[in-house]
């Protein structure tokens, strides 16, 4: 009996030694073949999830309105609802042209002939997610309104700033000029300032109840970034140039007025801004898609308008600035005294 055993166990060691030597000799490592299993089992996975997910189907868009930050906000918008819903994205050959001047657009574009020939269910959108977003119905939506808060789409980030990719030539203008800002100046930190005016001046006061980024503002923001960082240096693009001439603090010299203040060609405003460091916005959407391009840290005026303003059934703080980002109550006193006044 005890040779029974003996002669089995020997068998037993044989084969084993015998397996061992195969895969010493071929040149295969166990830890390896319990990878490439892993790996197998991984993909078979993968396999299945993709045979599983729903072809995106139909036809969406969105009816381009605004000037850039607001083409920006609807196409984000649009990436994201279309994309959460199930359906096929697609832009106007209007918003093609305005984006594709300086990004690597990628959504398919819409003839024009079957834009005006398709029966579109018109869909209006206020400027912040809401649970109703979630289940729109029809296969061919066209969303109206001026929707562009980060709820609607910040939970796929990466996607959409992957859209926003500058055009390759787009990106060497902007780095040459802020490579002859600094000169030879060593570590340089970037800081965009956007300053909205324009309309603003009369729209804010006079419709909303509202205010404009003052001197006051400006300078409290500046220095913010004066005290943390060694040489900050603050490019300014405004449709207002003039007036942040007049009104900036530039005693330092590092303070850098960009462009010519035209809104007819914001493009290479808005690149300029979107490759420094940080950002220091007024109002406006321009601004707040600078700041999210940046990723930086983002200073923007607060608390812009009264509490009794009309402008706060379509505006939201809490959905136009990320929570990261720093606010800075504007001065109301303005109106305030106005009110008074009256």
């Amino acid at each position: 009996m005890a040779n029974r055993k003996f002669w089995i166990l020997v068998v037993v060691v044989v084969i084993f030694i015998g397996n061992m030597s195969y895969i010493y000799y071929n040149n295969i490592k166990v830890s390896t073949i319990m990878e490439y299993i892993q790996r197998s089992d991984q993909e078979n996975s993968t396999s299945t999830q993709a045979a599983t997910v729903r072809p995106l189907t139909g036809m969406w868009t969105v009816g381009p309105a605004g000037r850039l930050g607001n083409i920006m906000g609807e196409y984000a918008t649009l990436y994201a609802l279309a994309k959460l819903n199930g359906h096929q994205a697609y832009i106007t050959q209007n918003m093609h042209n305005q984006l594709s001047k300086i990004f690597k657009i990628k959504l398919p574009v819409i003839n024009d002939e079957a834009l005006n020939r398709i029966k579109w269910r018109d869909y209006w959108l206020h400027d912040w997610m809401s649970p109703e977003y979630y289940n729109i119905e029809g296969e061919y939506v066209r969303f109206t309104g001026y929707p562009c808060s980060f709820t609607f789409y910040h939970h796929i980030r990466n996607e959409i700033l992957e859209e926003f990719t500058f055009l390759d030539y787009v990106k060497e203008e902007s780095y040459a000029y802020l490579d002859k800002v600094r000169g030879d100046k060593k570590n340089v930190t970037f800081v965009g300032i956007h300053v909205r005016r324009g309309d603003y001046v009369h729209v804010m006061p006079n419709t909303w109840k509202g205010v404009i980024a003052d001197k006051g503002y400006l300078d409290k923001a500046t220095d913010y970034f004066r005290k943390k960082y060694e040489n900050p240096l603050f490019i300014v693009t405004s449709n207002g140039m003039d007036w942040c001439k007049e009104n900036m603090n530039n005693s330092r010299e590092d303070i850098h007025f960009a462009g010519d203040g035209q809104e007819g060609s914001p493009g290479r405003d808005f690149a300029l801004l979107a490759h420094c460091n940080h950002t220091i916005m007024t109002i406006g959407t321009f601004g707040v898609w600078a700041g999210y391009l940046v990723a930086g840290e983002t200073i923007y005026l607060d608390k812009y308008v009264l509490p009794d303003s009309p402008f706060l059934n379509v505006f939201k703080y809490e959905a136009a600035f990320l929570p990261e980002w720093i606010g800075i109550p504007a001065d109301l006193s303005p109106l305030l005294g106005k009110q008074n006044g009256q």
